[in-house]
């Protein structure tokens, strides 16, 4: 079985893509990391990545293993590579590199429709004065750790193609 992680900016279609590969590659499961609570969570991605207690998503990485009934598992993940309790289960990690504005506009439309002005507007002020810097930090050079990248700003049946066309190789 093959395990790939693949990693973007909030907002940036790791959970679009992995879904979509998923249900066009047969034998393919998925986790997403959104689905835990972990302890030593925190809001501030730049922080070190080590706080964070993987051991549940570990504990489902590894029942899926000793299942042997997929091919493929498909992590919606942001660390690659960077975590020790998960890098040893990747054999793959694809970046979707997603400029910052066409993820914060994602985002709004999706997490925020029922919102009133104000909220948007105090959403914005809060990405610019907090957490913005995570996001750049995690978009400024993902080739160090991810063994691919792609432009997140392509059309999605593009970035889907290309993904499949990664995970297929790998």
């Amino acid at each position: 079985m093959k395990i790939i992680a693949i990693g973007a900016v909030t907002a940036g279609g790791k959970t679009t893509v992995v879904n979509a590969i998923k249900d066009r590659l047969p034998k393919t499961v998925s986790l997403h990391f959104d689905d835990y609570s972990f302890e030593g969570e925190v809001e501030d991605f730049s922080e070190d990545v080590h706080v964070w207690d993987l051991s549940p998503l570990k504990a489902d990485i590894e029942m899926i293993i000793r299942s042997g009934e997929y091919d493929y598992l498909l992590l919606d993940y942001p660390f690659a590579y960077q975590h020790q309790m998960i890098k040893d289960y990747l054999d793959c990690c694809i970046f979707i590199d997603t400029p910052l504005d066409i993820a914060m506009a994602r985002r709004v439309l999706r997490d925020m429709k029922e919102a009133t002005g104000d909220e948007i507007r105090s959403e914005m002020d809060t990405y610019l004065k907090c957490t913005r810097v995570a996001y750049v930090q995690m978009s400024e050079d993902p080739t160090s750790d991810y063994d691919y990248v792609i432009d997140g700003a392509k059309e999605l049946e593009d970035i889907i193609k290309e993904a499949m066309d990664i995970i297929l190789r790998c």
